[in-house]
């Protein structure tokens, strides 16, 4: 008997609990323009030892909403505090316009109701701004520029599997989880096990990542071939050597470089400049 694949219609609400009742509503109802849409007040839930709460929502766009908690009469405990660290600002609320003139919108009405941009920043596939709530929590305005496609998510299942690989040995006290190089010598084996090249680049076919092919192209000294699985494969007997600002790199971008994989040994990779040299395998 075949069983019917569930499938999720998109994000309801994502929820964070907050003890700036009175900043909150005003950030998002009136310095960001988001509906005030809901709102339940209940006594505890469950627990004895769980407060009276609110829990209200805003609209956010396409059926989707965000919502807080805030716990009456309880005082906030040290581990929601925000703090500058990147495990923090890791969790956080991604919200996607249409067109970079609205993402500029964003930014312009950010700066008229005085909340200070983070930062702007172009990283693959999207383009974003970051800003804070005054709870302290990371908030992303972002659009798409191309949609993801089946060769991404073959991408990505290749990195997640080397990933994981890795995770499950350095969890039975195999060789140490140390580092993304592990990964990206992972997926090039993956990629072509038969290489037998001393130093290779593995170079998804998206528009992101085509400068570093136009410029294997411009080189003499390096090979370029496109493979039947997406990847185009620069090599060279000596040295693959690429320079960022050549490239038109953003610093986010340039982290993610080596993302296809690679073969040999990373002997620099600074802000501005990458040399891959043979290595052992």
């Amino acid at each position: 008997m075949t069983v019917k694949q569930p499938v999720l219609k998109g994000v309801h609400h994502s929820a964070r609990p907050t003890w700036k009742l009175r900043e909150t509503v005003e950030f998002y109802r009136d310095k960001l323009g988001l509906p005030l849409v809901h709102a339940i007040s209940a006594r505890a839930w469950g627990p004895a030892n769980h407060p009276d709460f609110l829990h209200f929502f805003f609209d956010s766009g396409n059926h989707s909403t965000i919502a807080f908690f805030y716990y009456i009469n309880t005082e906030q405990p040290d581990f929601t505090q925000p703090v500058d660290d990147y495990r923090f600002e890791a969790t956080h609320t991604a919200w996607r316009v249409d067109t970079r003139e609205e993402l500029l919108e964003w930014r312009d009405r950010l700066e008229r109701h005085d909340i200070p941009l983070i930062f702007q920043i172009r990283h693959e596939l999207i383009e974003s701004i970051y800003f804070n709530d005054p709870n302290g929590y990371y908030l992303e305005i972002t659009i798409q520029e191309r949609p993801m496609n089946a060769l991404d998510a073959e991408d990505a299942t290749r990195t997640l599997e080397s990933a994981m690989s890795r995770e499950d040995a350095h969890l039975s006290g195999g060789v140490p989880f140390s580092c993304i190089d592990q990964v990206w010598l992972d997926k090039a084996d993956g990629i072509a096990p038969d290489n037998t090249d001393q130093v290779v680049l593995y170079v998804l076919d998206a528009p992101e990542f085509a400068p570093l092919v136009d410029a294997a192209r411009q080189n003499a000294e390096y090979g370029l071939e496109r493979l039947e699985n997406g990847y185009w494969k620069i090599s060279a007997q000596d040295a693959l050597v690429f320079e960022r600002k050549k490239l038109g790199f953003v610093p986010a971008l340039w982290n993610a470089a080596l993302t296809g994989g690679f073969v040999g040994e990373v002997t620099e990779f600074d802000r501005y400049r990458l040399q891959i040299s043979p290595g052992a395998r």
